[in-house]
């Protein structure tokens, strides 16, 4: 099983970013699914969340900004990141958990600038 996460860069505060995560040797389905954010010397934190009953939620500092989304087809997650900022600088992560099982991404970066 293999996530792979893609889409982060260097943006400036305002702009947008599509972050995407691509499963292979497993499927998303209607499993719970994730983005996490790391930033240097904190501690890994959820970003948005589908949970296993297909319910969605933020984490309040990305909120209105920030949306999940699923291409069941493509087998792929999406965080779409508008109006970005300064301290939404982290490396992100994609998260599936399915069948008792917890997976992660390699993680992709996203460096705001001020």
């Amino acid at each position: 099983v293999q996530l792979q996460a893609s889409g982060g860069g260097l943006v400036q505060a305002g702009g947008s970013l599509r972050l995407s995560c691509a499963a292979s040797g497993t499927t998303f389905g209607y499993n719970a699914v994730a983005w996490y954010r790391q930033a240097p010397g904190t501690e890994r934190e959820v970003v948005a969340r589908f949970s296993s009953d297909r319910s969605i939620n933020y984490a309040d500092a990305v909120k209105g900004r920030f949306t999940i989304s699923r291409d069941i087809v493509k087998n792929t997650l999406y965080l779409q990141m508008n109006n970005l900022k300064p301290e939404d600088t982290a490396m992100y992560y994609c998260n599936l958990v399915k069948n008792r099982r917890e997976y992660w991404g390699q993680g992709t970066l996203v460096t705001v600038s001020s």
